[in-house]
């Protein structure tokens, strides 16, 4: 599908539009290897039932969902606090364009709620997560913004559904899970406080139990993305409680009480952000709010942990769809514009940039599909899954949020001068590429969390063994082969010296070192097993340019032995 339109006037109609635009593509459609790895990972039965839905969101995302999101940006969210009769009646006021974006995610591709109901989209059963991690995939490469709260939603319902009691599960599920747009409910997490940040142990917000035996909390929570949904889960400190850690608990926030009045706590004011501009953020100040203590007194960390981690994933999801739309603009402006009398992506320094965008692109999406995996598996019961999961999750979101910051910046640069002009996707997706890194824990804080996982879950063993097998699997050149075996060895060498004392100094290093090289090996199995040389000769450059050493004064190149040519089988797929 070419941009380049006719012309009229005195160029003549012959003369065809010098910016391409790519408008209107569908963004499933056109996405190839999209396709590939689905029908790698996916069950033929239900690849073939969602085909149609992922093409109808493909069509939404590269036009009319693109244009509500772009108006939704320009318009964002304001806080109303009084009737125009003077009653105090605190409403987050919402852009219509940010309300049909809602309708979509929610009610029609259900995507909070396709995790926990026995028939969406027609199909009968539970979908794996990885069904809703393409739809989001899609979603996010136009609207950014209320993937948070669909996010938000879906995993407090995980969370209410994994801790809470069965009592309260039953009274709130429904609404949690409905596709209903005008009953379905929203979900939020409030947890973050102006000294409590990721230190959860500084926690001061006050949870007790009036004489009913209600719990009340107040206290301000500083950063309360979807202010107004219509249940949020909170961590309070209950009176009397222990120091630190062990004395937070987790509580499950009503907007409205019983009787349908609003429940004791308000919206101070909202955030003016960087990104995500068309999902309103909040300040809350909590005054004698009724809620439900989730689960056991005294663990809210490890029981709103589940829903971070949850959180963590949907936002290595979100930043691998970043960069798929970027350098999709990219390779699209490369492919139909033209300088000095020849195409932009005929010129071999642009063919390098447009690689350099490639590869980590292509690394999220991996990972996305491999953690997607693992998480089926853990929640169907493989206890070596749920290890494996513990690392997948922050290994994605610490390394694919940080990488989605530089693409969308360097991706914008090909577009040139209009890519500054906020008339185009570019400027959003470097602003909403901002927040993957700082939302549910900032690089820091989750490259110590996989140090974490290594150390309580055994999760490095279950990393080497799981990604070993892929590499046995992978029909590549031997010597490729041996090289990415090393370099497994070696990244989990780095990640055990990382776990000594004083070690977590390396962290984030020992943390990338991990993800490129399991990146790699699960790009090289995939090529193999799709017949696909390209995503091999991906993993190739990934091992090369993003794990091993390099000399900066010398050209580099694939080393010969590495090549496809060694590997028969595959050359032949």
């Amino acid at each position: 599908m070419s941009s380049t339109t006719a012309m009229t006037g005195p160029a003549g109609a012959n003369a065809t539009h010098p910016v391409p635009d790519r408008h209107g593509q569908n963004l499933f459609t056109s996405d190839t290897e999209l396709h590939q790895l689905i029908a790698l990972y996916l069950p033929a039965d239900l690849a073939r039932h969602m085909q149609p839905h992922f093409e109808r969101l493909g069509a939404l995302a590269g036009g009319p969902l693109d244009d509500l999101a772009q108006t939704a940006d320009r318009n964002p969210p304001t806080l109303k606090l009084r009737t125009r009769t003077g009653i105090d009646e605190q409403k987050v006021v919402k852009h219509p364009a940010y309300v049909e974006m809602e309708r979509l995610a929610l009610s029609e591709f259900g995507l909070a709620a396709i995790s926990h109901r026995e028939e969406t989209l027609g199909w009968k059963g539970r979908m794996p997560p990885l069904v809703k991690y393409v739809l989001t995939y899609l979603f996010v490469q136009a609207e950014f913004g209320l993937c948070c709260p669909v996010s938000m939603t879906d995993s407090l319902t995980r969370t209410l559904k994994k801790f809470g009691s069965p009592e309260l599960v039953e009274r709130f599920i429904g609404r949690l899970t409905s596709l209903d747009f005008d009953t379905l409910a929203q979900g939020a997490m409030f947890m973050t406080e102006q000294a409590a940040g990721s230190d959860i142990a500084a926690t001061v917000t006050r949870a007790w139990q009036d004489e009913a035996g209600q719990w009340r909390l107040s206290g301000d929570k500083w950063f309360c993305s979807n202010p107004d949904a219509d249940f949020a889960m909170v961590l309070a400190r209950a009176d009397g409680a222990a120091a630190g850690m062990k004395g937070v608990s987790l509580f499950l926030l009503p907007r409205q009480l019983d009787d349908g009045s609003a429940n004791h706590y308000r919206i101070v004011r909202l955030k003016d952000k960087l990104g995500t501009r068309s999902m309103a953020s909040g300040e809350i100040r909590l005054e004698g709010a009724v809620a439900y203590l989730v689960g056991e007194a005294g663990r809210g960390f490890q029981q709103m942990a589940d829903m971070v981690n949850n959180s963590r994933l949907s936002n290595g999801v979100r930043a691998a769809g970043l960069m798929r739309r970027a350098v999709a603009e990219a390779e699209y402006i490369a492919s139909e514009r033209r300088a000095f009398g020849k195409r932009l992506a005929d010129m071999p320094l642009m063919q390098r940039q447009l690689t350099k965008l490639r590869l980590p692109a292509e690394q999220a999406r991996t990972m996305v599909f491999q953690t997607a995996l693992a998480l089926a598996r853990s929640d169907g019961g493989d206890k070596s899954a749920y290890s494996l999961l513990r690392i997948l999750t922050p290994l994605i979101k610490f390394r694919a949020c940080r990488d989605a910051r530089k693409v969308t910046g360097d991706a914008m640069e090909v577009r040139g001068g209009c890519g500054y002009i906020e008339e185009w996707s570019d400027p959003r997706l470097v602003r909403d590429a901002h927040l993957g890194s700082i939302w549910e824990g900032t690089s820091n804080i989750v490259a110590l969390d996989v140090l974490r996982a290594i150390k309580r879950e055994d999760s490095l063993t279950a990393l080497q063994a799981h990604f070993g097998k892929l590499l046995d699997e992978a029909t590549v050149a031997p010597a490729f082969a041996d090289a990415l075996r090393d370099a497994l060895a070696r990244a989990a060498a780095l990640a055990a010296t990382a776990m000594q004392e004083g070690g977590d100094v390396i962290a984030r290093q020992a943390a990338s070192a991990l993800y490129h090289t399991c990146s790699a090996i699960a790009m090289a199995w995939e090529g193999s097993r799709t017949g696909s040389p390209q995503r091999v000769e991906w993993a190739q450059l990934v091992l090369l340019h993003r794990v091993l050493p390099r000399d900066p004064l010398t050209p580099d190149a694939v080393p010969a032995d590495w090549s496809a040519k060694a590997a028969p089988a595959l050359a032949t797929a």
